[in-house]
């Protein structure tokens, strides 16, 4: 492949320590090892991941964008873009979509894939905004067949324009954590915990988990909850515990740079989301041989099932969200034999090198079909 043909650049809205931000770092990182000039852009002015994509030797370009309606940022990328000239530009997120396909357009960069990681069911404003700009746009990526068929029905993005390509996971990093010490937290060994880690918001579907759990606490003094994450419910959640007879066994831990060892010490992983795209979340408890239960939302299947298929629950109820939980809890042995199984499906389906395969082909198909390279 001629080398301008392997520049690649990158758009994303801001480089949090996110599922779309760890994928994208993933990605960038991974195709710079396999001989790609990958460059990345963030419209915000940065995030946590900068320094392991620069430490990658990946270069980043940070805009300082404020607000997304802020015509200006799609001239600077544009102008960014025109100096780089790359062959592909890949954005990710719904900001950074928006933004990545007009300066491509205008930059004059010959292919944009867009990637779609969730089906969004709050904003629907978006999809209009998505279907309208699909003129910009040579192929999206979805994380999994849900959201694909989500974004043909809802989205109304033609089929042909719709790809798959599942999240990934690292195994070892997730399998091999010590198991954190809960101590910290008043949680004894012969305690048991239910874990869940999420944004707070209301999609993830915190106040749900509450209720599911709330009789199972009130029965049960040495069972915990703990939720990693932060977000714009913080507030109502502390006070709704407070409020409780059991308030004192549920913990917000804010946001934790250690999931996996929190993940090795649960004794049951949680997601009880009201809609998804394919939680990494997930992936990473089935990585760390943890117990799940999870809510049937979009690409809970293409993880859990058939394996798991006792592990998921429909979405929205709080008392089938109490009965998954509590299967679990009576059969720990089917639990941790299920688990297993899992932890071997997310190393042979889902690792790092998957993905990357995945991307590197996608993006020479579609070169290939602008002539952009020789067959």
């Amino acid at each position: 492949m001629n080398s301008k043909h392997r520049r690649v650049a990158f758009c994303i809205t801001d480089l949090d320590a996110g599922g779309a931000e760890r994928c994208l770092a993933t990605l960038a990182c991974g195709l710079k090892r396999r001989g790609w000039e990958p460059h990345v852009y963030c419209l915000s002015a940065g995030g946590a991941l900068v320094d392991r994509l620069v430490e990658a030797n990946v270069p980043v370009t940070c805009l300082g964008m404020r607000s997304w309606r802020n015509i200006g940022t799609v001239v600077t990328l544009a102008r960014q873009l025109r100096a780089q000239r790359p062959a592909l530009l890949q954005t990710f997120l719904f900001h950074a979509n928006l933004v990545g396909r007009l300066a491509a357009v205008m930059a004059g960069v010959p292919v944009v894939v867009s990637g779609v990681r969730v089906a969004e069911r709050e904003r629907r404003w978006h999809l209009s905004l998505d279907r309208i700009t699909q003129w910009a746009v040579t192929m999206n990526v979805c994380v999994s067949r849900a959201v694909a068929n989500f974004s043909q029905t809802a989205g109304g993005i033609p089929r042909e324009k719709l790809a798959v390509i599942p999240n990934c996971v690292d195994v070892d990093r997730f399998r091999n954590a010590s198991p954190a010490d809960l101590s910290e937290f008043g949680i004894g060994p012969g305690d048991r915990t239910l874990l869940a880690v999420g944004r707070l918001h209301r999609q993830k579907g915190h106040r749900l988990l509450l209720e599911a759990a709330a009789p199972l606490l009130d029965r049960d003094p040495h069972l915990h909850v703990l939720i990693a994450g932060e977000g714009p419910l913080r507030a109502a959640l502390q006070e709704s515990i407070a409020a409780a007879s059991w308030g004192p066994q549920v913990h917000l831990l804010g946001p934790r740079e250690d999931i996996p060892q929190l993940m090795r010490a649960a004794t049951l992983f949680v997601l009880p989301s009201l809609w998804e795209g394919m939680p990494n979340v997930l992936l990473e408890a089935m990585a760390a041989g943890v117990p799940a239960v999870a809510s049937d939302v979009e690409g809970v299947r293409e993880l859990l099932a058939p394996a798991g298929e006792k592990l998921i629950v429909p979405p929205g109820s709080a008392e089938s969200l109490r009965s998954g939980i509590e299967t679990v809890l009576s059969d720990p042995a089917s639990a941790r034999k299920i688990a297993h199984d899992l932890q071997v499906i997310s190393q042979e389906r889902f690792a790092k090198s998957s993905l990357l395969d995945s991307y590197a082909g996608l993006y020479n198909e579609l070169l290939k079909n602008r002539g952009l390279l020789n067959s």
